[in-house]
């Protein structure tokens, strides 16, 4: 099982490594809100474990995001938090599972186990859905994941946020204005040419993957599959 364990205390963190580790789980543990968010998309892995307060994004504001995006993996929340509303909001946040601390490992190992179980159930009982393919680019809606050569694809969340858009309505333009909004939103401190160097860093990503990302002056961008 590839788990990605998020939990800003140290200790904790350390000792759930470990012992999950040697209950033969490959573990990434990560303490930072926005850094386990940007792994969590390119890299998706079985389940998350994830703590509720974290520096940079708390859990409920990554969750939110990762379902958003796209991403369907898994989550079993882990805190300190025991009253009943934070445990509704955070599976109305889109939690699969609940373990509020102090809890016993065997249970955390078998609820995890559990989840990823039913979560596999699921994928074998609906039909598989189709994938964009433009070139050796390949982008699954569902799981938000976008692979080239088979392989997802390294790119930093702006380039993430820009390609999924692109991808939406391929060979098609969308304004440089509009492409802003999905890549740097509600940040309104970030100038606005910041999106031409998005645009400069994920066109160099995509050389040689038979994908083209264009310039259309007064038109604003788009991807184009390469003759």
């Amino acid at each position: 099982m590839q788990l990605l364990l998020v939990e800003d205390d140290a200790t904790m963190q350390a000792t759930l490594q470990r012992s999950l580790t040697r209950r033969g789980m490959a573990v990434t543990a990560l303490g930072d809100g926005r850094t386990a968010l940007a792994e969590w998309r390119s890299h998706p892995p079985d389940a998350v474990v994830l703590d509720l307060t974290l520096p940079g994004l708390d859990g409920l504001q990554v969750l939110a995001q990762a379902r958003a995006g796209g991403l369907r993996t898994p989550v079993l929340l882990l805190t300190a938090r025991g009253t009943v509303g934070d445990r509704v909001l955070g599976l109305n946040t889109g939690a699969d599972d609940y373990l509020p601390k102090p809890f016993d490992l065997d249970e955390l190992e078998a609820r995890l186990r559990a989840l990823v179980r039913r979560s596999g159930d699921a994928i074998e009982a609906k039909p598989a859905s189709s994938a964009l393919v433009m070139g050796a680019i390949s982008y699954e809606k569902e799981s938000g994941v976008i692979y080239v050569h088979g392989t997802p694809m390294d790119l930093t969340p702006r380039e993430q946020a820009l390609l999924r858009a692109l991808l939406a309505q391929p060979e098609r333009a969308i304004t440089k204005e509009r492409l802003y909004e999905l890549v740097f939103p509600g940040q309104s401190e970030v100038q606005y040419e910041a999106i031409e160097v998005v645009v400069y860093r994920l066109r160099k990503k995509l050389a040689g993957t038979g994908v083209a990302l264009m310039t259309l002056r007064g038109l604003g961008y788009l991807l184009k599959a390469e003759a």
